[in-house]
């Protein structure tokens, strides 16, 4: 299929904002220039509108969408212990199933194009994805609690998850290791996984230092905090996504910036949950690839990665008491770019010969004029609701609004359906 967006404001190599048309044959962006006289199955009139890379949410649980507005307000182990896990404990297949619809048609009209997940029953994540036609790295969430037969089942379930994606065949669809933690995995587990991901060739999440009980415990446990531990066991390299990163040492940020590891910073969750605030600027200082990501529903309670982006930007300077710090293109490409490359993926920027995952976001909106500054618009005064066109690997998957591969309606009501019987206990 070829797809021609004319008329529109692009968002250009190095964030360059240019007046150009886009030309998209297949999944790859063909050309970016002025009037471009080709023919086109799909020709799209974005005039003053900004044609933008999509957004790269590097870190969700997506079917916790189930969750939203369960428990709000309460200390992190009281929300996980007495809300989160007794109700996780009751999902079935079909329920994650029916989450992760409604999160990925959430991501589709935000303007969400690819993005790192963490869960379980991951085969029906997988299904809901590969219906909802966006591009998605899934990870089953191994934990073992240094219980050996557990080991050994968890890693049964996690390359199951391989297998069944490996045989999608899906150009969008990838899968990645998840080893919840390092306080929820044993030094076992995280050796197993370093193995597998280098014998099938595939990249690893983690959560990693998100709150200070957790870095306190593995101190104690080992007598090193929780990055120093992986490294010490060689789970770090260029392949390994982190998420939080909150209680990070200037030891930790050295040896993260040398493995080449990513980070993926979740603002919105960690101030919530109370957790603290991630050091951003020693991280961009010593080099490290740092993205952007929600969390789950349940932590943030949204998957709007325009919202997160403001929130990156202004936390930072409130907590740093620096207003230069987290400047606008910096997040955009925490949002964007930076997802990208630490998915090793050829996207995050628009530019010929890329993939095509990019959305158009409607500037005719008074809180969006006048159009001085269209990356600062973007970070500080667009939200989700702003996105009107979502296309990925070259498909469109929302235009003018309007969501081609999901019945909204439908969705939402079976996502509503599993909520309340999740509510009532049974």
């Amino acid at each position: 299929m070829e797809i021609l967006i004319k008329n529109g404001r692009v968002i250009y190599d190095n964030l360059k904002v240019v007046e150009a048309d886009v030309y998209i044959e297949g999944n790859r962006i063909l050309e970016i220039k002025k009037g471009i006289k080709r023919e086109a199955d799909i020709v799209i009139d974005a005039k003053g509108k900004v044609v933008s890379p999509g957004f790269i949410n590097a870190h969700t649980h997506l079917a916790m969408t189930l969750f939203r507005g369960l428990a709000d307000d309460i200390p992190l182990q009281e929300w996980l212990e007495t809300y989160i896990w007794p109700r996780e404990a009751q999902l079935k297949p079909r329920d994650v199933y029916k989450g992760a619809l409604l999160g990925a048609l959430e991501m589709i009209k935000g303007g969400t194009t690819a993005f790192v997940d963490m869960y379980f029953h991951m085969e029906e994540v997988a299904k809901a994805v590969e219906r909802a036609g966006l591009r998605a790295y899934l990870g089953y969430g191994m934990i073992d609690l240094g219980d050996p037969e557990k080991l050994e089942k968890e890693i049964k379930k996690s390359i199951g998850v391989l297998t069944f994606i490996e045989n999608l065949n899906s150009e969008r669809i990838n899968f990645i290791f998840a080893p919840h933690a390092p306080y929820t995995c044993s030094i076992e587990c995280l050796k197993r996984v370093r193995g597998l991901a280098d014998e099938h060739g595939k990249m690893i999440t983690i959560h990693v230092a998100e709150t200070k009980r957790e870095v306190d415990g593995i101190k104690r446990e080992y007598g090193k905090s929780p990055v120093e531990l992986l490294d010490e066991i060689g789970f770090l390299r260029d392949d390994v996504i982190i998420a939080h990163g909150v209680w990070l040492n200037d030891k930790d940020i050295m040896l993260l910036a040398e493995r080449g590891v990513s980070v993926v910073h979740n603002p919105a969750s960690n101030m919530k949950l109370g957790s603290g605030v991630m050091p951003l600027k020693e991280l961009l200082n010593r080099g490290v690839n740092v993205c952007l990501g929600t969390d789950g529903d349940a932590s943030n309670n949204n998957l709007d990665m325009l919202e997160e982006m403001k929130l990156a930007a202004l936390l930072h300077k409130a907590h740093t008491l620096e207003p230069t710090v987290a400047d606008a293109r910096t997040v955009f490409k925490m949002a964007t770019l930076n997802g990208a490359k630490a998915l090793k993926l050829n996207a995050g920027v628009i530019r010929e010969g890329n993939l095509a995952d990019l959305v158009i976001i409607d500037f005719n909106k008074p809180h969006l004029r006048p159009a001085n500054n269209v990356i600062s618009h973007l970070v500080y005064s667009a939200n989700g609701n702003d996105v009107e066109t979502t296309i990925v690997n070259g498909e469109i998957l929302m235009l003018d609004g309007e969501v081609l591969t999901l019945e909204e309606e439908k969705v939402m009501e079976e996502a509503q359906k599993v909520a309340d019987k999740l509510h009532e206990g049974g």
